[in-house]
């Protein structure tokens, strides 16, 4: 009886984690889409759907840690927090970085890889059932095809908004363009603050891959939880440190905040 009491109180622990990274997701969409909305900015509008993702996978971790965990939930959390949230994330930063014509080029390779990969892991069978009480795993549940797509859409994604945060923070210090395209400059206004604010994405980007550590010394409900949140709260502050810090010209007659 004692452990079942211990076990609930976990379980509602975790799901308070998890919500509160959802409601942070959200509130992170929101100013992002009110942005875009305002300015046109392509990079806010790919970190919108960003955060939108972020909190359709913690919403997913909150229902199963409330509920219990489902084959259709798992899927839900899979496709949006393992393999498309940090890959629409990182286009945020190859926005900032070059120019809106190479944006908008990856921007249509990953709308298909990301129509792809949901066909993909929705219509994926599970190699069995979801045991009640566990948190489901990946590679027992699911083939060589549904966990390739997880590599690739978060490994690879993080790497370049690491890169991207720390180059940024490198040539702000060297009192250049934070921008590698010629086409597109960055008159920076704010130097310390949007370094400090790539520092910050960069961690909230580390935090939010460590959940496997993490998950090896909480367990995986609670590693995930927490992960997510902190990597969430991390990344909301950079952004909001770095707002405004910079903006682009690519001209004399039009200018656009960072």
């Amino acid at each position: 009886m004692l452990i079942k009491v211990i076990a609930a109180s976990a379980d509602q622990t975790n799901a308070t984690f998890a919500g509160a990274a959802a409601l942070i997701a959200i509130a992170f969409a929101l100013i992002t889409f009110d942005r875009w909305h305002i300015r046109g900015q392509a990079h806010e509008l790919v970190w919108t759907i960003a955060m939108i993702l972020f909190a359709g996978g913690s919403f997913a971790l909150w229902w199963a840690e409330a509920t219990g965990w489902t084959l259709f939930v798992f899927k839900i959390f899979f496709v949006t927090g393992a393999v498309l949230n940090v890959a629409w994330l990182a286009l945020g930063t190859i926005y900032l970085l070059t120019s809106t014509k190479i944006g908008d080029q990856i921007r249509a390779y990953l709308t298909c890889f990301s129509a792809f990969a949901v066909g993909v892991v929705l219509m994926a069978p599970a190699k069995r059932e979801i045991v009640d009480g566990e948190f489901p795993s990946a590679r027992e549940l699911f083939g060589v095809l549904p966990r390739v797509l997880a590599a690739v859409g978060s490994g690879v994604p993080a790497l370049i908004i690491i890169f991207g945060a720390l180059w940024s923070s490198f040539r702000v210090i060297r009192k250049t363009t934070p921008t590698i395209s010629g086409s597109d400059v960055r008159i920076v206004l704010h130097p310390r603050r949007l370094a400090l604010g790539n520092v910050l994405i960069a961690t909230g980007t580390l935090v939010l891959s460590a959940s496997g550590l993490v998950a090896g010394r909480l367990g995986k409900d609670r590693g995930f939880a927490v992960t997510l949140l902190i990597g969430l709260c991390i990344l909301f502050a950079g952004f909001l440190v770095a707002s405004n810090s910079a903006r682009k010209s690519s001209g004399a007659s039009t200018s656009e905040s960072y």
